[in-house]
């Protein structure tokens, strides 16, 4: 296996200045000093709360060949004018050396777990490499870019934003052959004010389209003819669209939920396909159907896909369910504490509500963050889903949430805190062995707290 670059690649990459540096070549790159890889290169990006230069010294004690800096003196650095463009240049030479198949993701719901379906149906075929868990901002992308070995033959990109502009010039370095959108739903109304905005800014991601490559859009969302246009005038030639919506190319024809599995027939070019997933959910269906969409295009056989979306397991803090104590009687906690806005909170207490306790069923809901002014109302209209539930005790976190407990009316809420750490004892020493718990609120909130308190008490 090739080495990832050679010292003269990344200075004829970056335009850096080699001091001290005896490294021929380097095979890993990293943003956190504590944690090297083999024969690794940190580079000392200035964030919001802390400066990589400030980790330097750390990083090359830790065993980093090198460190790409603006600032500092000493042997193992590589000089360049701004570490972050550095590394954005070096994301620029991978993809020119590639000759992967290139597949990027975004949207507003499923993104992460779209991205990791994608991922298994693709490694299931040939090397693949994607970006790990949600690096998708405007370091992340590089950074996961920057990794993309030479001989990879598939590589998925997860590209997020919370302003419009965001993602274009992400797909612009990415230069993705297939583009999928997963679902338009109402998070970041704080910056972008409406869903139309929303669809617009996703929209983005056609901006680094390569020429004659293919757009994946999820069809069941009022903006799917919004999408449809945008990719029109960006030039695009080929739409597939997946979902439940009649007339899908991929189509889900049935769904059927099996306790803690799912089962569903798609229908594509007069095909029928028959999908079995160990997570339960419609929205987990949905995104399952984009990755074997996206593979097929890619040309993965079907029957392969299929059977790497058999295995396919959920991600911590987007559902995936911890279990606690013995089989008779275990705590079942679902977590889904990483993300959440309306569309994810209903798909969510949807799946909740299929779900047996011998005990009492217990949700821990926090705040969806960046709604904007909409956030009352938006808050609010859950209550619908979580009396479908069938929740005995509902915990709510955040000052958001108070919308919530009002259309809940009195007596149904049993504890409000405006803090994750104030919540986490009152939920660890209230529940048992018996109960299922449910925990979900945008990552903001730290409800992953909550988890981690609960595992502590009873793993």
């Amino acid at each position: 296996m090739p080495a990832l670059y050679t010292l003269d690649a990344v200075l004829a990459a970056t335009g850096g200045r080699a001091e001290g540096v005896t490294a021929e070549s380097l095979d890993s790159i990293t943003i956190d000093s504590r944690e090297i890889g083999p024969d690794a290169l940190f580079v000392a990006i200035k964030g919001d709360r802390f400066d990589g230069h400030d980790f330097v010294d750390q990083a090359l004690a830790n065993g980093a060949l090198a460190a790409l800096v603006s600032r500092g003196e000493g042997a193992g650095r590589i000089v360049v004018a701004d570490p972050l463009e550095g590394l954005r240049n070096l994301a620029v030479a991978a993809r020119a050396r590639s000759r992967a198949n290139i597949v990027g993701v975004t949207g507003s719901v499923g993104k992460t777990t779209t991205k990791e379906m994608i991922r298994a149906v693709l490694a299931a075929a040939a090397q693949t490499h994607a970006s790990i868990k949600s690096f998708n901002n405007h370091w992340g992308v590089p950074l996961m870019l920057a990794r993309l070995p030479q001989d990879a033959q598939f590589g998925v990109f997860e590209m997020g934003m919370n302003h419009a502009g965001e993602i274009a010039p992400l797909s612009r370095v990415v230069r993705p052959h297939i583009a999928v959108i997963t679902t338009i739903a109402p998070a970041h109304l704080e910056t972008l004010g409406s869903l139309e905005a929303i669809a617009g800014a996703k929209a983005e991601i056609f901006a680094g389209l390569e020429p004659g490559g293919t757009v994946v859009l999820n069809a069941d969302h009022d903006q799917i003819g919004l999408l449809r246009e945008y990719a029109a005038a960006a030039g695009v030639e080929n739409v597939v669209t997946y979902g439940f919506a009649p007339g899908s190319d991929w189509q889900i024809v049935k769904h059927d939920a099996m306790g803690d599995k799912s089962s569903a027939e798609i229908r594509h070019d007069g095909q029928n396909y028959q999908l079995l997933l160990k997570v339960p959910g419609r929205h987990m269906v949905a995104n399952a159907v984009a990755a074997l969409a996206v593979g097929f295009i890619a040309g993965v056989d079907p029957s392969v896909a299929l059977r790497a979306l058999a295995g396919f397991g959920a991600q911590p803090g987007r559902g995936q369910k911890l279990v606690f104590g013995n089989e008779d009687r275990p705590l079942v906690v679902i977590d889904e504490s990483y993300n959440a806005n309306t569309a994810s909170m209903v798909a969510a207490l949807d799946v909740f509500a299929n779900q047996t306790a011998s005990g009492r069923k217990v949700l821990v809901l926090g705040d969806m963050l960046e709604l904007g002014a909409q956030g009352p109302q938006l808050h609010a209209s859950l209550a619908e889903a979580v009396n479908a539930s069938c929740a005995e005790r509902i915990y709510l976190v955040g000052p958001q949430m108070a919308a919530l407990a009002d259309a809940l009316g009195p007596g149904r809420i049993t504890a409000h805190t405006q803090s994750a750490a104030e919540m986490a004892p009152i939920v660890v020493g209230t529940l048992a062995y018996g109960d299922a718990v449910m925990i979900k609120a945008s990552n903001g909130i730290g409800l992953a707290d909550v988890v981690e308190h609960i595992r502590k008490r009873f793993a």
